[in-house]
């Protein structure tokens, strides 16, 4: 068993419910999933919350940018009617909201820390002191993931112990001395952007490797086929009884 499953809900399930929220996290749980990837970023008051968005327009019923908004401005806003009115009401949650639920549902966690500029170590220490806190000591930590390898180091010193991954769009020429640098044992590519010789040397190197947004069968079969090692993906429904079916191995 890797660091993660072989499928990880990106956001939850995304399609079955709005991305980010609880409602999520619970789809996400009742199609089977074992664990989920979900974006962690600061208010303006140091809150951690969980949001992709810089700004608040897209998966919110509010404008601005989430650095510029305090935690109680946000925490009334309406975070899934966007998505169907079903979820009218669905709130953006907090980081220890966040955790409660997963523990309470069994689900393993990737946390993506999602920087603004200026505000890497910040992020890293906020997000991870308060995981901290929340995290129970009989229950495998979760994965810290960023872009932002500032981030990553800061997360390093916070938590030495848990697991890191480096997220990216290209393999960055330098990744073999990032990714030791950073202590980082996991690497986390963008699927599409993916070659079938970096993939090869990643493994060879030991790296266990989530690649992202998959979400076709035929994409996900040859992925594991080069050697990844996690799917995050998001029709989890989808993918997740295919890989328990023996469809995709």
């Amino acid at each position: 068993m890797g660091l993660l499953p072989r499928v990880v809900g990106h956001r939850g399930a995304p399609r079955l419910a709005p991305e980010n929220t609880l409602a999520s996290f619970r789809a996400a749980a009742a199609v089977a999933v074992k664990a989920v990837e979900f974006d962690v970023a600061l208010t303006f008051d140091s809150r951690p919350v969980v949001i992709h968005d810089s700004g608040l327009e897209r998966t919110t019923n509010g404008h601005g940018l989430l650095a510029e908004s305090t935690l109680e401005s946000v925490s009334g806003l309406d975070a899934g009617t966007w998505f169907d009115p079903a979820f009218s009401g669905e709130v953006i949650p907090t980081l220890e909201e966040a955790i409660d639920l997963l523990i309470t549902l069994g689900l393993q966690a990737d946390i993506e820390l999602k920087p603004d500029p200026g505000r890497e170590v910040e992020t890293a220490k906020v997000a991870l002191q308060t995981t901290k806190s929340c995290w129970p000591n009989d229950v495998p930590p979760p994965v810290i993931t960023s872009f932002s390898r500032v981030t990553l180091a800061a997360a390093r010193e916070e938590a030495p112990e848990w697991p890191r991954g480096l997220c990216f769009e290209l393999l960055p020429e330098d990744w073999l001395e990032a990714v030791e640098s950073l202590g980082a044992t996991m690497l986390c590519p963008n699927a599409e952007r993916l070659k079938a010789d970096h993939c090869a040397s990643m493994v060879a190197a030991g790296f266990e490797v989530m690649a992202w947004t998959v979400n076709d069968e035929s994409e996900a079969q040859k992925l594991l086929q080069w050697g990844v090692s996690s799917l995050c993906t998001d029709v989890p429904q989808d993918l997740r009884p295919a890989v328990a079916q023996g469809y995709l191995v």
